[in-house]
């Protein structure tokens, strides 16, 4: 049963936050949420609280904040700590809800397979520089991060479905990043080139589900980059934005896997958007996704827009996950509304999955919003480039809108 009440909460989802140390002070609010036309699908929202202070304590020191109701994840940054162009930063994060995990099959939601995670971690960040002169940063990250998984039963468990193991994780990153992304929807410029590995090492590997059908890798590794570009248009604030990602792994699984679909733009650092498909509908070893949006407004003061968004990409599927078909796409329409001061920005839209399998027929439709609350808006629309950060993952608090 859904109940409205507690959605206003917006214990949903929050962030994890992952890229070099924002240089801008930013106070922001971040609400996202998707809803299926057919079917029901797992939940596709986020709502949470963004700080970042530049200048926390002392000059050299960075505090980021993604905050949720049941959900922290912070870090500490230390500039010029190794060397002139070398930052450190800290990181602790967790939560109710963390790590649970929804099982999608063939356009199906599946809650007998589907469970519960609680998770904690902490991390420790290089950062490292290459040009400190330019414009466009070129940044080299690594990063080692230990996560601990608490499974439990969801209300919707089958009971004779065999829980994983609770399990400690160990994962370590590599890449590099030119340019970046701000975690806000009205920045108008960026542009990013990034390369990234990521191996994922478990201490409490092996089998669960319906008579050990499915396994936990001892071992995962991820490869996968990204090239982005948002430009807007002076003086008449029309704007576009395209990225192509890819990416490929080695032993993936369940937990592992990339996952596609939905159109939320800050539930990860890379956002695997697929307009009108259900929140991480797809299940991936390798797969290439090609999105874009273009708004244009459509009043003198340049304050109401309306926007078309797509996204198409190939798939090759998890073995246990696969379904007829390789290429999906997904395309839907918006209308955005922003303040003078681009404080407050409201869109509303519906998404068409072309591919998604809904009842073993091909199509399926989704309406959503997203909204942001900047505190620290500007008085020009157009304000200058500074590539920061995004929001990682996020996880929501099922059981506190669903019984």
């Amino acid at each position: 049963m859904f109940y409205p009440g507690i959605f206003l909460l917006l214990a949903l989802f929050c962030c994890q936050l992952h890229a070099q140390l924002d240089p801008e002070k930013r106070r922001l609010i971040q609400l996202g949420y998707n809803q299926s036309l057919e079917g029901r699908g797992p939940i596709a929202a986020y709502g949470f609280y963004y700080y970042n202070n530049p200048d926390f304590l002392t000059t050299n020191m960075t505090l980021r904040l993604a905050v949720a109701p049941i959900y922290l994840d912070a870090e500490l940054g230390f500039k010029g700590l190794l060397s002139p162009n070398t930052d450190v930063a800290v990181g602790l994060a967790g939560g109710g809800f963390a790590d649970s995990y929804s099982e999608v099959r063939r356009g199906r939601y599946i809650r007998g397979e589907s469970f519960t995670g609680h998770g904690g971690e902490t991390s420790v960040s290089l950062y490292h520089r290459f040009n400190p002169e330019d414009r466009l940063p070129l940044w080299a990250i690594v990063r080692a991060t230990v996560h601990r998984t608490i499974f439990e039963e969801d209300t919707g468990t089958d009971d004779g479905f065999i829980l994983p193991m609770d399990r400690t994780d160990f994962h370590v990153r590599s890449g590099f990043r030119l340019g970046g992304q701000a975690p806000t929807m009205t920045d108008p410029l960026a542009l990013e080139l990034a390369a990234f590995y990521e191996g994922q090492f478990r201490t409490d590997s092996g089998n669960y589900g319906f008579a050990s059908d499915r396994r936990v890798e001892d071992d995962s590794h991820l490869f996968w980059g990204r090239g982005l570009l948002k430009y807007t248009f002076v003086p008449s604030l029309q704007w576009f934005q395209t990225s192509l990602t890819a990416g490929t792994s080695l032993n993936a699984d369940r937990f592992s896997a990339y996952r596609l679909g939905g159109f939320l733009p800050f539930t990860s650092e890379f956002p695997l958007n697929l307009p009108g498909y259900y929140f991480q509908e797809l299940s991936a070893e390798s797969f290439t996704l090609l999105n874009g949006q273009y708004a244009i407004p459509i009043d003198p003061n340049k304050q109401w827009e309306i926007s078309a968004f797509a996204g198409t990409g190939w798939v090759d599927y998890l073995d246990d996950l696969k379904q007829p078909g390789t290429w999906h796409s997904g395309a839907g329409i918006g209308l955005t509304w922003t303040s003078p001061t681009t404080a407050w920005m409201i869109s509303l839209f519906y998404a068409h999955g072309f591919d998604a399998i809904r009842n073993d027929e091909r199509g399926a439709n989704s309406v959503g919003f997203l909204l942001q609350y900047d505190f620290e808006a500007k008085k020009h629309r157009l304000s200058r480039f500074e590539p920061g950060i995004s929001p990682y993952k996020s996880r929501g608090a099922e059981r506190l809108l669903f019984q």
